[in-house]
């Protein structure tokens, strides 16, 4: 095992590394920028050190001063984290030529599933399930509307360099398709810095749903069960949940099954996800691999008992895989909700500022990762992701209750602070969603809904105070319950969770602080 690891991220993954790194007995670096100065992950690192201004490019996003500060500091090895440079190729070779090891894939694998039309054709090849589509990118829109009148509309166009639900657009007629894929390609080139883009199939009314594979450079790798992410706005995920519900044996099966073929045929190190759509009829459709650590991974661990971070450094050290698919055995479901500072009703426009309260939720078997606290500033300058909270349950009935009970205690206020924690819980109590049946429409379809009268529900259920109430104008405050208005969340609470003990034998998981968000996260 190292004795130090460099952390090349922030927030809520910077402090959730730190923290096995410090079970683990390794020492912390942990690189900042100056808007982060005062963050949790500086204070309780071993040794920090400061890589430049608040902007990403110049600080999270600056390979050599984060080389730099590892060489100044010792540290053998640099965990990226989610987002910033954690699936950048160019980074994890210049780590290896730098003699420090990267917390993930060989450069040479990253560099190949980063390319989603490469990616396409390498899974084609370990016969994975692919949406109908070209396996190719598309040099012309004659190339583009070849490939969408074969397979049908509507298509999605998609840029090969892409991620974390962008460079994407949905076209449902060749009408306008021309314009789509001139759009696409310019987005691409300015986002990516490569206007290569592909054409498959949409699939509409289809799950997002992925399976978390871990592999070692000795040819080993195990699956850890499903996740199902279908809960989007934009392709980005707002709540996941493990096991992925409602989906046939032979379905888990084919999911399990093809995700670990499709890793181990690429060389794949590590911790990984290997993402499907899944459609009406129950059959797969490969997306994307993603070549680090999930904002997700809470879950899994929740119904597995596996520490993923533990054993993404075990597999970077060289340690061969510590189990086996036999050790892997899932317990009950979670369900996770992410906490972002937006405000649903500009859009979900960002909403940062100082908080002057905060309070995260506790209780048996709810986990809180978060870098947030009282007097903590949310800096408008990275991703707006404050808290993720995680809840386990022997059914799914009991997971559901028990986070819309974890979402009711959060109390976050502050000047200009607002929070998604009000629309988290509509999605929690919506019929669809209950029953698992939803899609990725599911948000689309709640948005195109009569909004609230008085706004989000709070996290107490009842509508937020607006600028002339009590609370501080923005604020996202849990309040005793009062009257709600017609659209405010229902008083009344989801089902009981049951008060069985955690098959696995575990002890609660008590809510503590943890880590937060970066530049762009799926």
């Amino acid at each position: 095992m190292f004795e130090k690891v460099l952390i090349a991220n922030r927030g809520e993954i910077a402090l959730r590394v730190l923290r096995a790194c410090r079970e683990l007995g390794v020492r912390t670096v942990v690189v900042h920028s100056t808007a982060d100065a005062d963050s949790l992950p500086v204070r309780l690192a071993d040794e920090t050190v400061r890589i430049g201004p608040a902007a990403s490019r110049q600080s999270y996003l600056n390979a050599a001063a984060i080389v730099e500060a590892a060489r100044q500091t010792g540290a053998q090895a640099v965990h990226p984290g989610y987002g910033f440079l954690s699936e950048d190729a160019d980074f994890a070779e210049i780590c290896a030529e730098n003699g420090l090891v990267f917390v993930g894939p060989p450069p040479q694998v990253m560099a190949a599933l980063a390319d989603k039309s490469t990616a396409r054709a390498l899974m084609s090849e370990a016969g994975l399930p692919l949406p109908p589509g070209s396996v190719r990118t598309l040099p012309t829109v004659a190339d583009a509307l070849e490939v969408a009148a074969t397979v049908g509309y509507p298509v999605i166009v998609k840029a090969a360099a892409g991620g974390g639900g962008r460079g994407m657009t949905v076209v449902r007629s060749a009408a306008e398709l021309p314009r789509a894929y001139a759009r696409t390609r310019a987005a691409a080139q300015v986002a990516f810095g490569d206007d290569r883009v592909y054409v498959e199939r949409y699939l509409t009314d289809a799950r997002h749903v992925e399976v978390q594979v871990l592999c070692d450079g000795h040819g080993n790798g195990v699956h850890l069960g499903t996740r199902d992410c279908s809960v989007q706005r934009r392709h980005q995920k707002l709540v996941e949940e493990a096991p992925a519900p409602a989906l046939r044996p032979a379905t888990l099966d084919t999911l399990a099954e093809t995700a670990l073929r499709g890793a181990l045929a690429v060389g794949f190190t590590g911790a990984g996800t290997v993402e499907f759509l899944v459609d009406e009829a129950q059959e797969c459709h490969f997306l994307e691999i993603n070549c680090r650590i999930q904002v997700e991974h809470p879950v899994t661990e929740l119904v597995t008992g596996i520490d993923l971070v533990h054993e993404q450094l075990y597999v970077a050290a060289g340690t061969p895989l510590r189990l086996r698919q036999s050790d892997v055995r899932l317990h009950g479901v979670a369900v996770e909700c992410r906490v972002n500072v937006e405000d649903p009703e500009r859009d979900f426009a960002p909403a940062p500022g100082r908080l002057d309260r905060f309070r995260p939720p506790g209780g048996p078997f709810t986990r809180v990762d978060t870098h947030g606290h009282v007097g903590y500033l949310v800096s408008p300058h990275y991703d707006s992701l404050l808290a993720k909270v995680a809840v386990w349950a022997p059914d799914r009935d009991g997971a559901l209750a028990r986070l819309d009970r974890a979402l009711a205690e959060f109390d976050v206020a502050g000047p200009g602070v607002r929070t998604t924690i009000g629309f988290a819980r509509r999605v929690l109590r919506d019929p669809a969603f209950r029953a698992a049946r939803h899609t990725t429409a599911l948000v689309e379809r709640l948005l195109a809904a009569t909004p609230p009268a008085g706004g989000e529900p709070s996290a107490a259920g009842a509508a937020q105070p607006t600028a002339t109430g009590t609370a501080p104008a923005g604020a996202v405050a849990a309040a005793a319950p009062t009257a709600a208005t017609a659209d405010a969340v229902p008083t009344e609470p989801l089902p009981t969770a049951r008060a069985d003990a955690d098959p696995a034998g575990r002890s609660p998981v008590t809510a503590v602080p943890a880590a937060g968000p970066t530049a762009w996260r799926t």
